[in-house]
Protein backbone atom coordinates (compact mmCIF):
# COMPACT_ATOMS: atom_id res chain seq x y z
CA UNK A 1 0.00 0.00 0.00
CA UNK A 2 1.27 3.35 -0.76
CA UNK A 3 2.84 5.12 1.71
CA UNK A 4 1.56 9.23 2.52
CA UNK A 5 4.60 11.29 3.72
CA UNK A 6 2.73 12.15 7.24
CA UNK A 7 2.83 8.33 7.78
CA UNK A 8 6.23 7.35 6.95
CA UNK A 9 7.26 7.37 11.06
CA UNK A 10 4.18 4.83 11.76
CA UNK A 11 5.35 2.64 8.87
CA UNK A 12 9.14 2.91 10.48
CA UNK A 13 7.74 1.96 13.56
CA UNK A 14 5.48 -0.59 11.84
CA UNK A 15 8.79 -2.14 10.43
CA UNK A 16 10.89 -2.36 13.23
CA UNK A 17 8.36 -4.14 15.64
CA UNK A 18 7.96 -6.71 12.86
CA UNK A 19 12.14 -7.25 12.68
CA UNK A 20 11.70 -7.60 16.52
CA UNK A 21 9.07 -9.96 16.22
CA UNK A 22 11.25 -12.05 14.12
CA UNK A 23 13.88 -11.76 16.48
CA UNK A 24 11.83 -12.89 19.32
CA UNK A 25 11.40 -16.51 17.61
CA UNK A 26 14.97 -16.78 18.10
CA UNK A 27 16.74 -18.65 20.82
CA UNK A 28 19.16 -15.48 21.67
CA UNK A 29 15.54 -13.00 21.80
CA UNK A 30 16.73 -9.67 23.74
CA UNK A 31 12.99 -8.74 23.68
CA UNK A 32 10.56 -10.22 26.10
CA UNK A 33 6.95 -10.46 24.98
CA UNK A 34 5.74 -7.76 28.10
CA UNK A 35 8.69 -5.38 25.85
CA UNK A 36 6.93 -5.78 22.45
CA UNK A 37 3.01 -5.51 23.53
CA UNK A 38 4.40 -2.00 25.25
CA UNK A 39 5.95 -1.17 21.88
CA UNK A 40 2.56 -1.68 20.06
CA UNK A 41 1.21 0.75 22.32
CA UNK A 42 2.92 3.39 21.60
CA UNK A 43 2.78 2.31 17.92
CA UNK A 44 -0.92 3.17 18.71
CA UNK A 45 -0.48 6.19 20.56
CA UNK A 46 2.05 7.39 17.36
CA UNK A 47 -1.20 6.27 14.75
CA UNK A 48 -3.59 8.56 17.30
CA UNK A 49 -1.32 11.48 17.63
CA UNK A 50 -0.38 12.12 14.09
CA UNK A 51 -3.64 11.27 12.59
CA UNK A 52 -5.30 13.99 15.12
CA UNK A 53 -3.08 16.21 13.88
CA UNK A 54 -3.51 16.28 10.17
CA UNK A 55 -3.55 19.33 8.03
CA UNK A 56 -5.68 20.21 5.40
CA UNK A 57 -3.27 19.15 2.61
CA UNK A 58 -2.54 16.04 4.11
CA UNK A 59 -6.62 15.02 4.58
CA UNK A 60 -6.27 15.69 0.46
CA UNK A 61 -3.85 12.77 -0.26
CA UNK A 62 -5.72 10.64 2.09
CA UNK A 63 -8.85 11.32 0.10
CA UNK A 64 -6.63 10.82 -2.99
CA UNK A 65 -5.02 7.66 -2.13
CA UNK A 66 -4.47 5.02 -4.60
CA UNK A 67 -6.49 2.28 -2.35
CA UNK A 68 -9.18 4.26 -1.10
CA UNK A 69 -12.93 2.81 -1.90
CA UNK A 70 -14.17 4.08 -5.02
CA UNK A 71 -18.10 4.11 -6.62
CA UNK A 72 -17.62 0.35 -7.73
CA UNK A 73 -16.43 -0.72 -4.73
CA UNK A 74 -19.46 1.02 -3.24
CA UNK A 75 -21.34 -1.08 -5.43
CA UNK A 76 -20.08 -4.71 -4.73
CA UNK A 77 -20.38 -3.99 -0.81
CA UNK A 78 -23.40 -2.22 0.01
CA UNK A 79 -26.03 -2.70 -2.90
CA UNK A 80 -27.56 -6.67 -2.56
CA UNK A 81 -27.98 -6.36 -6.43
CA UNK A 82 -27.25 -3.09 -9.47
CA UNK A 83 -28.06 -3.69 -12.97
CA UNK A 84 -26.03 -0.88 -14.95
CA UNK A 85 -27.32 1.21 -17.87
CA UNK A 86 -25.85 3.23 -20.14
CA UNK A 87 -26.07 5.74 -22.56
CA UNK A 88 -27.00 9.36 -22.95
CA UNK A 89 -29.40 8.41 -25.86
CA UNK A 90 -27.57 11.31 -27.97
CA UNK A 91 -23.76 10.81 -28.16
CA UNK A 92 -22.52 7.86 -26.61
CA UNK A 93 -21.51 6.18 -22.78
CA UNK A 94 -19.24 7.82 -20.28
CA UNK A 95 -17.21 5.46 -18.86
CA UNK A 96 -16.76 7.98 -15.96
CA UNK A 97 -20.01 8.14 -14.34
CA UNK A 98 -21.33 4.59 -13.60
CA UNK A 99 -25.31 4.39 -13.09
CA UNK A 100 -27.91 1.81 -12.63
CA UNK A 101 -31.04 0.22 -10.56
CA UNK A 102 -29.61 -1.22 -6.89
CA UNK A 103 -30.91 -2.32 -3.69
CA UNK A 104 -30.03 -1.17 -0.79
CA UNK A 105 -31.04 -2.99 2.61
CA UNK A 106 -34.48 -3.70 0.91
CA UNK A 107 -35.01 -0.63 -0.81
CA UNK A 108 -34.66 -0.32 -4.11
CA UNK A 109 -32.95 3.20 -5.64
CA UNK A 110 -31.08 4.47 -9.04
CA UNK A 111 -27.72 4.43 -7.72
CA UNK A 112 -25.48 7.14 -9.95
CA UNK A 113 -21.59 7.41 -9.13
CA UNK A 114 -18.36 9.13 -10.22
CA UNK A 115 -15.38 6.08 -11.10
CA UNK A 116 -11.81 6.95 -11.16
CA UNK A 117 -10.31 3.35 -11.65
CA UNK A 118 -8.45 1.64 -9.41
CA UNK A 119 -5.05 0.89 -11.90
CA UNK A 120 -3.36 2.29 -14.51
CA UNK A 121 -5.74 0.65 -17.35
CA UNK A 122 -8.87 1.18 -15.54
CA UNK A 123 -8.00 4.68 -15.03
CA UNK A 124 -7.67 5.51 -18.23
CA UNK A 125 -10.50 3.61 -18.96
CA UNK A 126 -12.42 5.82 -16.65
CA UNK A 127 -10.92 9.07 -17.83
CA UNK A 128 -9.74 9.45 -14.01
CA UNK A 129 -12.83 10.30 -13.01
CA UNK A 130 -13.39 13.39 -15.08
CA UNK A 131 -16.92 13.35 -16.97
CA UNK A 132 -17.84 14.41 -20.09
CA UNK A 133 -21.29 16.00 -21.04
CA UNK A 134 -22.45 12.68 -22.53
CA UNK A 135 -21.74 11.22 -18.66
CA UNK A 136 -23.52 14.24 -17.02
CA UNK A 137 -26.46 14.09 -19.83
CA UNK A 138 -26.36 9.96 -19.04
CA UNK A 139 -26.65 11.19 -14.83
CA UNK A 140 -29.78 13.13 -15.64
CA UNK A 141 -30.98 10.59 -17.87
CA UNK A 142 -31.38 7.71 -15.17
CA UNK A 143 -32.28 10.58 -12.45
CA UNK A 144 -35.58 11.36 -15.09
CA UNK A 145 -35.89 7.56 -14.89
CA UNK A 146 -36.29 7.48 -10.94
CA UNK A 147 -38.67 10.32 -11.02
CA UNK A 148 -40.88 8.07 -13.84
CA UNK A 149 -40.84 5.04 -11.51
CA UNK A 150 -41.33 6.97 -8.01
CA UNK A 151 -37.38 5.96 -7.17
CA UNK A 152 -35.27 7.64 -4.65
CA UNK A 153 -31.68 8.51 -6.03
CA UNK A 154 -28.24 7.73 -4.97
CA UNK A 155 -25.50 10.12 -6.18
CA UNK A 156 -21.92 9.21 -5.31
CA UNK A 157 -19.28 12.22 -5.71
CA UNK A 158 -15.63 11.32 -6.32
CA UNK A 159 -13.68 13.61 -9.06
CA UNK A 160 -11.30 15.86 -9.54
CA UNK A 161 -13.68 17.77 -11.82
CA UNK A 162 -15.46 17.76 -15.43
CA UNK A 163 -13.15 17.05 -18.59
CA UNK A 164 -11.84 20.48 -19.64
CA UNK A 165 -10.94 19.42 -23.37
CA UNK A 166 -11.77 20.90 -26.64
CA UNK A 167 -13.83 17.69 -26.87
CA UNK A 168 -15.86 18.11 -23.96
CA UNK A 169 -16.11 22.55 -24.55
CA UNK A 170 -17.04 21.75 -28.35
CA UNK A 171 -20.05 19.12 -27.01
CA UNK A 172 -21.41 21.97 -24.66
CA UNK A 173 -19.91 21.43 -20.82
CA UNK A 174 -20.57 24.33 -19.22
CA UNK A 175 -24.10 23.99 -20.46
CA UNK A 176 -24.76 20.57 -19.68
CA UNK A 177 -23.31 21.63 -16.09
CA UNK A 178 -25.87 24.39 -16.34
CA UNK A 179 -28.73 22.17 -17.09
CA UNK A 180 -28.19 19.50 -14.82
CA UNK A 181 -28.12 21.69 -11.66
CA UNK A 182 -31.54 23.42 -12.92
CA UNK A 183 -32.77 19.64 -13.27
CA UNK A 184 -31.92 17.84 -10.33
CA UNK A 185 -33.26 21.12 -8.25
CA UNK A 186 -36.75 19.93 -9.69
CA UNK A 187 -37.06 16.45 -9.68
CA UNK A 188 -39.93 14.65 -7.88
CA UNK A 189 -38.02 12.16 -5.66
CA UNK A 190 -35.46 12.07 -2.75
CA UNK A 191 -32.29 13.00 -3.71
CA UNK A 192 -29.44 11.70 -1.31
CA UNK A 193 -25.75 13.10 -2.15
CA UNK A 194 -22.59 11.28 -0.74
CA UNK A 195 -19.11 12.65 -1.54
CA UNK A 196 -17.28 9.78 -1.15
CA UNK A 197 -13.98 11.12 -2.31
CA UNK A 198 -12.93 14.16 -4.18
CA UNK A 199 -15.97 16.78 -4.60
CA UNK A 200 -14.12 19.31 -7.15
CA UNK A 201 -15.99 21.91 -9.09
CA UNK A 202 -18.61 21.73 -11.81
CA UNK A 203 -17.67 18.52 -12.01
CA UNK A 204 -19.09 17.78 -8.61
CA UNK A 205 -21.47 20.15 -8.27
CA UNK A 206 -23.89 19.09 -11.69
CA UNK A 207 -24.25 15.48 -9.40
CA UNK A 208 -24.67 16.86 -5.87
CA UNK A 209 -28.14 18.73 -5.68
CA UNK A 210 -29.87 17.15 -3.32
CA UNK A 211 -32.28 16.96 -0.51
CA UNK A 212 -29.73 15.96 1.80
CA UNK A 213 -25.39 16.09 1.61
CA UNK A 214 -23.40 13.31 3.32
CA UNK A 215 -19.63 13.37 3.00
CA UNK A 216 -16.92 10.74 4.55
CA UNK A 217 -14.65 12.41 7.01
CA UNK A 218 -11.49 13.05 5.13
CA UNK A 219 -13.08 13.90 1.51
CA UNK A 220 -12.93 17.10 -0.07
CA UNK A 221 -15.49 19.63 -1.70
CA UNK A 222 -14.56 22.68 -3.14
CA UNK A 223 -14.80 25.18 -6.14
CA UNK A 224 -11.55 24.49 -6.94
CA UNK A 225 -8.55 21.99 -6.22
CA UNK A 226 -5.71 23.03 -4.07
CA UNK A 227 -3.47 23.36 -7.02
CA UNK A 228 -5.70 25.44 -9.50
CA UNK A 229 -6.24 27.45 -6.25
CA UNK A 230 -2.45 27.89 -5.80
CA UNK A 231 -1.64 28.56 -9.22
CA UNK A 232 -4.34 31.24 -9.67
CA UNK A 233 -4.11 33.27 -6.34
CA UNK A 234 0.01 32.92 -5.93
CA UNK A 235 0.64 31.91 -9.10
CA UNK A 236 2.54 28.98 -7.56
CA UNK A 237 1.11 25.20 -7.77
CA UNK A 238 3.40 24.65 -4.84
CA UNK A 239 1.74 26.76 -2.22
CA UNK A 240 -1.14 24.31 -2.52
CA UNK A 241 -1.05 23.55 1.36
CA UNK A 242 -2.07 26.86 2.34
CA UNK A 243 -4.69 26.82 -0.78
CA UNK A 244 -6.09 23.75 0.91
CA UNK A 245 -6.07 25.36 4.24
CA UNK A 246 -7.73 28.72 2.80
CA UNK A 247 -10.66 27.09 0.66
CA UNK A 248 -11.85 25.46 3.86
CA UNK A 249 -13.04 22.58 2.21
CA UNK A 250 -12.92 19.83 4.88
CA UNK A 251 -16.06 18.16 5.95
CA UNK A 252 -16.56 20.14 9.43
CA UNK A 253 -15.81 23.63 8.37
CA UNK A 254 -18.68 22.58 5.19
CA UNK A 255 -20.95 20.70 8.06
CA UNK A 256 -20.66 24.31 9.82
CA UNK A 257 -21.66 26.42 6.87
CA UNK A 258 -24.44 24.32 6.30
CA UNK A 259 -23.12 23.04 2.52
CA UNK A 260 -23.13 19.41 3.83
CA UNK A 261 -25.38 17.66 6.32
CA UNK A 262 -23.82 15.16 8.07
CA UNK A 263 -20.04 13.74 8.57
CA UNK A 264 -19.42 9.52 7.80
CA UNK A 265 -16.57 8.71 10.33
CA UNK A 266 -13.32 6.67 8.60
CA UNK A 267 -11.14 4.80 10.41
CA UNK A 268 -7.81 5.83 11.91
CA UNK A 269 -5.81 7.28 8.89
CA UNK A 270 -8.70 6.93 6.66
CA UNK A 271 -10.94 4.47 4.77
CA UNK A 272 -8.04 2.71 3.07
CA UNK A 273 -7.26 1.49 6.22
CA UNK A 274 -10.42 -0.60 6.97
CA UNK A 275 -12.82 -0.24 3.70
CA UNK A 276 -15.38 -2.28 5.56
CA UNK A 277 -15.79 -0.21 8.54
CA UNK A 278 -16.53 2.54 5.54
CA UNK A 279 -18.91 0.11 3.82
CA UNK A 280 -21.28 -0.04 7.01
CA UNK A 281 -21.33 3.39 7.80
CA UNK A 282 -22.35 4.40 4.06
CA UNK A 283 -24.93 1.60 4.27
CA UNK A 284 -26.20 2.63 7.61
CA UNK A 285 -26.46 6.76 6.38
CA UNK A 286 -28.00 5.84 3.37
CA UNK A 287 -30.22 3.68 4.72
CA UNK A 288 -31.77 6.22 7.86
CA UNK A 289 -31.91 8.95 4.67
CA UNK A 290 -34.10 6.67 2.89
CA UNK A 291 -36.42 5.89 5.38
CA UNK A 292 -36.43 9.39 6.65
CA UNK A 293 -37.34 10.89 3.18
CA UNK A 294 -39.98 8.05 2.12
CA UNK A 295 -42.92 10.05 3.69
CA UNK A 296 -42.13 13.57 2.20
CA UNK A 297 -44.43 14.41 -0.12
CA UNK A 298 -42.86 15.28 -4.13
CA UNK A 299 -44.11 18.89 -3.62
CA UNK A 300 -42.56 19.46 0.30
CA UNK A 301 -39.57 17.64 -1.18
CA UNK A 302 -38.83 20.79 -3.72
CA UNK A 303 -39.54 23.30 -1.04
CA UNK A 304 -37.16 21.79 1.30
CA UNK A 305 -34.79 21.51 -1.21
CA UNK A 306 -35.12 24.93 -2.40
CA UNK A 307 -34.88 26.35 0.95
CA UNK A 308 -31.66 24.22 1.34
CA UNK A 309 -29.57 26.10 -1.24
CA UNK A 310 -31.04 29.47 -0.77
CA UNK A 311 -29.08 29.35 2.59
CA UNK A 312 -26.12 28.73 1.94
CA UNK A 313 -24.15 31.65 1.20
CA UNK A 314 -25.45 34.08 4.02
CA UNK A 315 -23.06 36.18 4.90
CA UNK A 316 -25.08 38.69 6.97
CA UNK A 317 -28.81 40.44 7.38
CA UNK A 318 -30.47 43.25 6.69
CA UNK A 319 -30.49 44.32 10.20
CA UNK A 320 -26.78 42.81 11.18
CA UNK A 321 -25.66 45.45 8.57
CA UNK A 322 -27.52 48.28 9.86
CA UNK A 323 -26.00 47.47 13.17
CA UNK A 324 -22.75 47.74 12.07
CA UNK A 325 -23.77 51.08 10.02
CA UNK A 326 -22.90 49.17 6.32
CA UNK A 327 -24.62 49.73 3.45
CA UNK A 328 -26.53 46.29 2.52
CA UNK A 329 -25.09 44.55 -0.55
CA UNK A 330 -28.28 42.60 -2.28
CA UNK A 331 -25.75 40.55 -3.72
CA UNK A 332 -24.57 39.17 -0.78
CA UNK A 333 -27.41 39.05 1.51
CA UNK A 334 -29.61 35.82 1.68
CA UNK A 335 -33.34 36.55 3.84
Amino acid sequence: MTTLPHERQIKDYEKMIVQLKQQSQSKHSLWSENELQKLEKKLEHLKKRVYADLSPWERVAICRHPARPHTIDYVKNICEDFVELYGDRSFGDDHAVIGGLATIDGKRVMLIGQEKGNDTESRIYRNFGMVHPEGFRKALRLMKLAEKFNLPIVSLIDTPGAFCGLSAEERGQGLVIAENISQMSQIKTPIIVLIIGEGCSGGALAMAVGDVVGMLEHAYYSVISPEGCASILWKDAQKNSEAASTLKMNSEDLLEFNIIDSIIKEPLGGAHHDPKFVYDGVRKFLSEELKRLKNISSDMLLDLRYCKYRKIGKVASTQELIEKDEEPCEAGIRE
